[in-house]
Parts: structure tokens; C-alpha cells; sequence
């Protein structure tokens, strides 16, 4: 790693706290989170100690997709107050030394919006290459059909038929929100005054960019490979991410529409990049030569178990396939000579809740599971994401729940399309097996795990709302029957709790970011499927020294070791970092209950220094 990768790029230390604004806090009780109820947490959000909040979609909405169906980029959706709201909220973080990043969502709109409105008044709107439309293909039957045979994101074809102008539109994800034209440089300029100059205006500082990748279509639109022959609509990601014109579009909206506010590299963005799976691919987005986005968030570890074509019908994987994700984007930065940055999370609004996926839910592990993936997170190399809710341990939804409590279009489309499928079982047993196994991966995958109202305290609704307590409000969405056990007030400055861990690792990150946030990661003992050990080692060709941490010891090089199991594990020492040459710095359990410096305890991390 070069003084390139080290350089202190104020975005590179950043410790990004995403808000769902719809299950944050309700101000007012109506059931609904709101902006001013995020500016009212301020305070709970300086002293967890990030520096950044990521806020989620609070556009003007039908909310068809929770927010990314966007009618307006210029105001707020109502229920989560007006746009002078925004204003307060820039104001009361900034004063706590806290920036802002919005969401991008510019891949498409929502068919609400003025524009698409005037796109399909006629075929003779001068925005109708706005959007992308297309003539029918018709089959051997004389039949209409879509232009090709691509499958939407939430399921069903890409193209929707719109009858008064006999053409179809595309849309990538629900019918409800149709794809901008990025090919009409009119409608880029439109883009990038409404959604981005004006927001950067008002005092933002980034962007989160949703479906980075997406934005160049392949104009010849060929049909997919049939990769699911039970269905006329085929997975295409490989066909519509990373375009043709991809990276010229992104050059051009960051010099034209980035730069200006402060000069390159100023203005945050961090990338929402599916379906790149090849490294060269990746590095042109995140090149700094190149100078497209300051780095993207990997799914590796987050799609670890998710189908391709039944997306919640949970996969196998084990430890080791954990280790392969998130070492192959520690080692591609290292690896670029200061070239590239890169990002650490395990959860987000899309996913479901980390402790549940890649650790334990059980009551007797679960707390224990958050100080391990919260050391886990802390010690690796990049910019590092915290979903809300994450710092006290939220899980997943509670199996015996219905579908009809989830809210998510994903799920629901998911699970009538396992409907369609059990209904052709041969048997009663046969169609009670799909539908059972439909459940299960929802249990498992469904976004809605993450997007359950925030609990706050032990009192109704979890403190999330004001609403009255005789139920004629509801949340929008049902909060987590475990509320009163799990919970940001019985947490508070407890020793040992998950909150008071976070707040403890996020300070431990700063006071040594040299070794955690821009260290070189090594990994050992790979095939291990219990145990997750690595290495953090300060380059020092890049001319930093340990001594140059705030903190009090001196060491170029840390141990940490993992146990992802309910059963003690040996800790495994690298041939370089033996045990006597190993001193305990932090453990998930307590430094002064380890009794034994080389086992660790179900679901404990532990964090040495090396001398």
C-alpha cells in the first residue's frame, strides 16, 4: 500500500450510521418516522461516536418501493415532514460534527413524477425519450410480446405495457418505477440539477448512488439465457449492470455535477454496485485515476445463501465462504497501490438483520454474537456502515409471524410466486412443503427484518412512537415482539451491553486508525469453520508510524481472532505472532474474565497486539 491509499481523505475514516426514516422515530404519533424525530436523536447519534448518517430515501413518494419510487427529488415526502425540516436536520448535525449523505436514486423515478407523466401523455411529448419505450415483438401466434425476455428485479417482465400510446416501458424493478433515459443528454442535465446541485446546495455532504451500475442500457435489449425454464422471464443482471456508457455517464455527472462543490474527492459517494463480480470490473468504478466514485458497497458477504432464481430460498455456506467475501475486498484495495477505497458493513435496509445470517439469534448467544461482529467490523480496513438498530443487537423477525405482517413489495411478490408454484403441486403435503419452505426463507432473507420500527425502550411500540398506547395508531410496520428485552434504554451505559460495546470499539477504531481502518488485512488459517483469524499491519513504506495513533500502545501489528461458534475454540498464533509475543487489547466477553489467552469463548473476539 502507498501514501496514496493513506491519504486522509475525510470520507476514508468515516463511520456512516444509516436511517430508515420510516422506522427511526415517529415525532408526532402518527405511526410514521419522521425528520424531526431524527433530529431529536442527534445527541444519541453524536455520542455513539459516528460521523456520518447515511439518510435513506425521504423524497416526495406513493412509496411503492419504501422510497426509491421517487415523484419529486425536490421535496419531502409529507408523512416524514417538509423540506424546511431538512434544513434544521444539516444544521443540528453539522453543529455536532456529523455530516449528511442522501440517496441517489437516479436509475429511475417513480411514475408519478412530472416527467414520466409528460413522457407517456403521447408519443410526441417532447420528453418522451425521457424514458425508454419500445414497440412490441409478436410471436409465431401473432401474439404481443415484450421486447425481450428479461426478468424484473421484483419479479415478472422488465417491460410494462403502456395501452394509450401501444408501447412498452422498461423498468428494472416494480411497473411503478420506470427507467430514466441516461442515453438523452437533456435528461442527464435535468438529473443532475434536480437530484444532485440541489440537494448539494442546501448543505449536503454525498451520496449514497442506488444501482450505480445500471444506468446504460444495452440498446439492442438481447434476451437473457433461459437459466429458469419453468418462466417466460429470465435473470439479466449480467445483461443490464455495467453498460456501455456506464463510466462516461459517471464522469461526466461527477465533474459537472460533483466537482464543482468543494473540488474532487469533497462530495462523498459511495456506490451501490450488484452483479460486478470480476475485479478489473470493480476498479473502474473505484479508481481514483479514474475519478468516477470514491468507493462502492460489495454484497459479497450480504448474498452469501440467496438464491438466483428464488432469491429467499436460503443457499448453504459456512464460515469460510464469510472469510472469502470480505478478504477479497480487504486484499483488491491493498492490492490497487493506493488506487481504490473500500467499504465494511454486514447490514443495510436491503438485507436482513447480521446476527441472524452469519452469527446467533439464540436469547443465551445473541449479545454475545454483537460484540463479535461489532469487532469484526471495527478491525477491518475501509469506511465503515452501521444500519440502525445494529449497535444494540436487533434480529431478525420472529418465524411465526405471517406474511401479512411484512410490508416489503419484494416479499410479497416472492411468496405469491411460491403460491403459483404450490398450486400445481401433485399434493396437498407437496404444496404445504413449498409454502412452508417459502416462510422459512423469509424468516431468513426477507428485507423487512431490517426495516421493523427501531426499539428505543421497553415502553409500547419500543419507544418509536408517540401514538397512544390504546392501539388507534399503529406503526406503519409491526415493531419486534422482543422490544422489551432488546433496546437502546436498557442498554444504555450497561456494561457489556451491545450499545455500550459499539460506543467502546467505534472510540478503540479512532485512537488506532493507522492499523484498523487503513491497515494491510492478512488472513490465516482460511479453511478453519470455526474460527475467523486475521492480521492488521501498518505499511510502513507509506510513511505512517504506529507511534502516530492516539492511542497508548505502540504496536505496528494486531492479532484478531474470531470463534463464530457455540463451543470454546483455540485461538490460532501465526508462525509471527506467537503467543508469548501476543498482549490482550479488547475482547468481546471482558479483558478481565479471559483466563485463558489462547481459547476463546462461544462467539467471542479478541483483539492483540503484537510486539
Amino acid at each position: 500500500m502507498g501514501s496514496t491509499f493513506t491519504s486522509q481523505a475525510w470520507w476514508k475514516d468515516a463511520v456512516v450510521y444509516q436511517v430508515y426514516p420510516a422506522s427511526f422515530k415517529d415525532s408526532n404519533g402518527d405511526g410514521i418516522g419522521d425528520i424531526p424525530g431524527l433530529i431529536a436523536k442527534a445527541d444519541y447519534l453524536s455520542a455513539l461516536g459516528i460521523n456520518v448518517v447515511w439518510l435513506s430515501p425521504m423524497y416526495k413518494s406513493p412509496q411503492v418501493d419504501m422510497g426509491y419510487d421517487i415523484a419529486d427529488y425536490e421535496d419531502i415526502h409529507a408523512p416524514f415532514g417538509k423540506l424546511a425540516d431538512m434544513d434544521v436536520l444539516i444544521e443540528a448535525l453539522h453543529s455536532r460534527g456529523i455530516k449528511l449523505i442522501l440517496d441517489l436514486v437516479i436509475n429511475h423515478t417513480s411514475d408519478q413524477h412530472a416527467w414520466f407523466q409528460e413522457s407517456r401523455a403521447s408519443r410526441d411529448s417532447p420528453k418522451r425519450d425521457w424514458y425508454i419505450w419500445r414497440p412490441a415483438r409478436y410471436d409465431a401466434q401473432g401474439q404481443r410480446q415484450p421486447p425481450n425476455n428479461w426478468r424484473a428485479n421484483f419479479g415478472g417482465s422488465v417491460w410494462e405495457w403502456d395501452e394509450p400510446t401501444q408501447e412498452y416501458y422498461l423498468h428494472y424493478f416494480a411497473k411503478e418505477q420506470p427507467d430514466l433515459n441516461w442515453e438523452n443528454p437533456t435528461t442527464r442535465q435535468a438529473i443532475y440539477d434536480s437530484a444532485v446541485r440541489f440537494w448539494l446546495r442546501r448543505g449536503i455532504d454525498g451520496f449514497r448512488v442506488d444501482t450505480v451500475n445500471k444506468y446504460s442500457k444495452p440498446l439492442e435489449f438481447p434476451d437473457a439465457p433461459v437459466t429458469d425454464p419453468a418462466s417466460p422471464w429470465q435473470f439479466a443482471y449480467p445483461l443490464f449492470c455495467n453498460g456501455p456508457r456506464i463510466h462516461e455517464f459517471l464522469r461526466e455527472m461527477v465533474r459537472e455535477a460533483l466537482d464543482p462543490f468543494g473540488g474532487p474527492g469533497h462530495v462523498m459517494t459511495v456506490g451501490e454496485l450488484p452483479s460486478t463480480p470480476d475485479p478489473v470490473d470493480i476498479k473502474r468504478y473505484v479508481s481514483a485515476r479514474a475519478h468516477e466514485l470514491n468507493m462502492v458497497l460489495s454484497f459479497d458477504m450480504v448474498y452469501l445463501g440467496m438464491g438466483t432464481v428464488r432469491k429467499y430460498l436460503p443457499q448453504p455456506f459456512n464460515l469460510c465462504d464469510v472469510k472469502a467475501a470480505l478478504a477479497r475486498w480487504q486484499h483488491m484495495a491493498a492490492e490497487s497501490d493506493g488506487d481504490m477505497w473500500t467499504t465494511v458493513f454486514a447490514e443495510n435496509h436491503d438485507s436482513a438483520r447480521s446476527i441472524s445470517r452469519f452469527a446467533s439469534d439464540a436469547p443465551e448467544h445473541r449479545e454475545a454474537s454483537a460484540r463479535l461482529l461489532a469487532l469484526m467490523l471495527t478491525s477491518l480496513t475501509g469506511t465503515l456502515f452501521i444500519y440502525q438498530g445494529q449497535e444494540i443487537g436487533m434480529v431478525n423477525l420472529p418465524r411465526a409471524w405471517p406474511v401479512d405482517e411484512y410490508r416489503d413489495l419484494e416479499t410479497h411478490n416472492f411468496y405469491a410466486a411460491m403460491q403459483a408454484e404450490a398450486a400445481k403441486a401433485g399434493s396437498p403435503a407437496e404444496a404445504d412443503k413449498i409454502m412452508t419452505a417459502a416462510m422459512d426463507g423469509i424468516n431468513v432473507l426477507a428485507r423487512d427484518h431490517a426495516r421493523s420500527p427501531m426499539q428505543w425502550d421497553a415502553s409500547p411500540n419500543a419507544g418509536f412512537t408517540s401514538a397512544p398506547a390504546d392501539g388507534s395508531v399503529q406503526p406503519w410496520m409491526r415493531v419486534n415482539d422482543n422490544y422489551r428485552e432488546i433496546n437502546v434504554a436498557a442498554q444504555m451505559d450497561k456494561a457489556g451491553s451491545p450499545l455500550e460495546f459499539w460506543r467502546r470499539l467505534l472510540s478503540f477504531r479512532r485512537q488506532h486508525r493507522h492499523l484498523f481502518v487503513y491497515g494491510e488485512f492478512v488472513e490465516h488459517d482460511h479453511d478453519n469453520p470455526f474460527v475467523f483469524t486475521y492480521t492488521k499491519l501498518i505499511d510502513h513504506a507509506s510513511g505512517i508510524e504506529a507511534g502516530e495513533d492516539a492511542g497508548p500502545h505502540p504496536a505496528a501489528k494486531a492479532l484478531v481472532s474470531l470463534n463464530f461458534t457455540d463451543q470454546p475454540q483455540a485461538v490460532c498464533f501465526p508462525v509471527d505472532c506467537s503467543a508469548d509475543k501476543c498482549e490482550l487489547a479488547i475482547s468481546s466477553t471482558s479483558v478481565d474474565k479471559v483466563t485463558d489467552i489462547a481459547v476463546l469463548q462461544p462467539y467471542e473476539g479478541r483483539i492483540y497486539w503484537v510486539r
